[in-house]
């Protein structure tokens, strides 16, 4: 099954709740974010998976400065693409850099978001 067959459906969700912890992804909020184009959904998903190892890199190496300005960056795009664990991790991480703890869980939902994508390009 190719990438852009991929069945990136939405579950109907009537009483619009948010639920981040459901998924690492919110296919809605992408589904939204890309206006339901599935070829876009693949490389914006693709394009994410990079920045979010580029910041992991920058995130082990910087100092402080550069710790808060990577986990910044990775909150934005987690944010655009609902990758809402994610976002809050780095948003915490962008607050305290110098927190090993906080570092370690921006990787752990790094992680779980890269596994899940990885999953839908099946």
């Amino acid at each position: 099954m190719s990438a852009a067959t991929i069945a990136f459906e939405a579950p109907d969700n009537a009483r619009g709740a948010h639920t981040p912890k459901a998924r690492p992804i919110d296919l809605v909020h992408l589904a939204v974010q890309t206006m339901g184009d599935k070829v876009l959904e693949v490389e914006v998903l693709n394009l994410f998976t990079r920045q979010a190892r580029i910041a992991l890199h920058e995130i082990a190496q910087f100092d402080n400065d550069g710790v808060s300005a990577s986990a910044h960056r990775l909150k934005s795009a987690a944010n655009g693409v609902g990758a809402f664990v994610v976002a809050a991790a780095a948003g915490k991480l962008e607050a305290s850099p110098g927190d090993a703890a906080l570092r370690a869980a921006v990787a752990a939902a790094v992680l779980d978001a890269e596994n899940f994508i990885l999953k839908l390009m099946r």
